[in-house]
């Protein structure tokens, strides 16, 4: 009988080109499971995962999901395909799926995490997961900036190369929640922290790029609106670096 196994993972992104699986031959998550799957389930394995990732992007709480006709216990999809996966990706959680269960499809949000470090010198032991953006930074306007983009937009401006039709939602999007903290363990440190129901490719570097921006004095609060009307890359920040981006956590309805 198939099985639908639903997994939770987490990973350092740092030596992948990103989650999807590349044509190249390049070395990705997505192609790293799918590979060490395939030694326990003994057949190929598809891994669907709930977004894509950019190459360098980190990941706290990714979900992903594959078909099976094994009847291997859950342990196998966790401490066992961990036995097997390099250091920087881990198997948090393995259970099984109900059939219509869609890792990507089935979710209701996501909740995405930018550190970055405006300090002069970065620390080296952060490097690989904080974005440097030196500069004197005010979190006042940083906060009113983010205020501006809750609820529905169009975020083409905030996008690389979107896919139009992809899923058939346009490049319209809806943020619920934005916030931006200090890091408490590291001054000059900063988190912003986006909660949507979707983002378009590299959407959260660049807001993350823009809200900076403003929050260094290089822009003005007011300028959202314009932006966000206009629909033109050319018009927002600089796109952040990818290593201070995390996916921290999928959200699905209740019982799904």
């Amino acid at each position: 009988m198939s099985r639908l196994i639903r997994l939770l993972l987490a990973y350092d992104g740092t030596a992948y080109s990103g989650w999807q699986r590349q044509a190249q031959g390049e070395s990705t998550v997505q192609a790293t499971l799918e590979a060490r799957l395939a030694l326990i389930c003994g057949h190929a394995v598809t891994l669907h995962g709930a977004g894509r990732t950019d190459a360098g992007v980190h990941a706290l709480g990714m979900v992903a999901h594959f078909q099976t006709m094994v009847s291997h216990p859950l342990a196998a999809f966790s401490r066992g395909l961990n036995a097997l996966l390099p250091p920087d990706i881990r198997i948090l959680e393995a259970r099984e799926a109900g059939p219509n269960f869609h890792s990507r499809f089935s979710a209701c949000a996501k909740i995405y995490r930018y550190d970055f470090y405006t300090g002069q010198i970065l620390p080296p032991t952060r490097r690989l997961y904080l974005g440097h953006i030196p500069g004197d930074f005010d979190v006042i306007p940083a906060r009113a900036a983010l205020a501006l983009l809750l609820g529905s937009h169009d975020f083409l401006c905030f996008a690389h190369a979107p896919d139009l039709h992809e899923g058939g939602r346009g490049t319209v999007r809806t943020l619920y929640a934005a916030t931006c903290e200090a890091m408490p363990d590291l001054p000059g440190g900063w988190s912003l922290r986006l909660k949507g129901d979707g983002f378009l490719r590299q959407s959260v570097r660049i807001m993350t790029g823009t809200i900076v921006e403003i929050g260094q004095g290089k822009r003005m609060v007011a300028s959202i609106p314009a932006i966000l009307a206009a629909k033109d890359r050319r018009l927002a920040g600089k796109t952040a670096p990818a290593c201070g981006l995390f996916l921290e956590q999928v959200l699905y309805p209740e019982g799904v």
